[in-house]
């Protein structure tokens, strides 16, 4: 098993946590993990992503040019990776801020209206983990569980609170694309 992420948004928006998290499931579960941060010309606001590795085997390398995954959260993201997912791979679009859909028909084109969603739940700031939690119900890459668990490694204590708002945004992503694979 070899999965090989891109997630990309704006600053701010999670990117590089939610890479984090997959990367510490990942070492929970006994598993090869890298993390490579880019960001952009500033931190909050300007553009970010991360290449995560995930993989059954020591990682030979954290660079990601033609990523199984991408997870994009804005338009200039979209117009970035969403090409670059390789053949059969997987592309998952927050189309609440992103306004393009891919033509490609070899791979799989997943659009959840993601910040709506986070909003609704009453924090805009989790529709990165209603996105993980899709990516995780389709891929089963790490399990939700060792995502919860590195929460607590990730978020800072002082935003432990925020823990169940998390879990429930990660069961609502996965509620939405349970049934494309049931």
């Amino acid at each position: 098993m070899l999965e090989e992420i891109i997630i990309a948004g704006f600053g701010g928006q999670g990117v590089m946590s939610t890479g984090q998290l997959i990367a510490y499931a990942g070492m929970l579960e006994g598993k090869g993990v890298s993390w490579l941060p880019s960001y952009g010309p500033e931190q909050r606001g300007g553009t970010a992503n991360c290449a995560v590795v995930v993989s059954d085997e020591p990682v030979g390398s954290p660079l990601v040019t033609r990523p199984s995954t991408a997870i994009v959260l804005n338009n200039p993201s979209f117009d970035k990776f969403a090409p670059r997912v390789r053949h059969e791979g997987l592309l998952i679009i927050n189309s609440s801020l992103v306004d393009r859909t891919s033509e490609r028909k070899d791979i799989k084109v997943i659009e959840i209206t993601a910040t709506d969603m986070a909003n609704d739940l009453g924090n805009s700031r989790v529709a990165n983990m209603i996105l993980l939690g899709a990516f995780l119900e389709l891929t089963k890459i790490v399990s939700t569980d060792s995502i919860i668990e590195s929460l607590k490694k990730v978020l800072s204590t002082d935003k432990h609170h925020l823990i169940e708002i998390n879990k429930q945004a990660l069961k609502k992503g996965a509620s939405l694309v349970a049934v494309e694979i049931s």
